[in-house]
């Protein structure tokens, strides 16, 4: 929990003035609809990757599966949302 400062630090950095926040949250916005039609496990799958911020090998360890097969069908989620916005952006 000691790293939480210093990650908000890092967002504040990383979102740095408010255009490039509510560039953010209309990121957000456009990658919900994006989100729900994955299907149950990717949703998991993304959800304790970038809320819950797993490692790989937690998230396999959960799912009973490798961690190179997490970071496969990381990658694969991944794709399918980056395609998703581009085209829908």
């Amino acid at each position: 929990v000691g790293g939480s400062a210093e990650g908000e630090a890092v967002l504040q950095d990383f979102i740095g003035t408010e255009d490039m926040a509510l560039e953010l949250v209309e990121d957000f916005h456009a990658l919900a609809p994006l989100i729900a039609e994955l299907d149950e496990r990717d949703r998991q799958i993304i959800h304790m990757r970038f809320v819950e911020e797993l490692s790989q090998a937690q998230i396999g360890e959960c799912l009973g599966v490798s961690q190179m097969h997490v970071s496969r069908l990381l990658s694969r989620c991944l794709a399918r949302l980056r395609d998703g916005l581009l085209t829908n952006g």
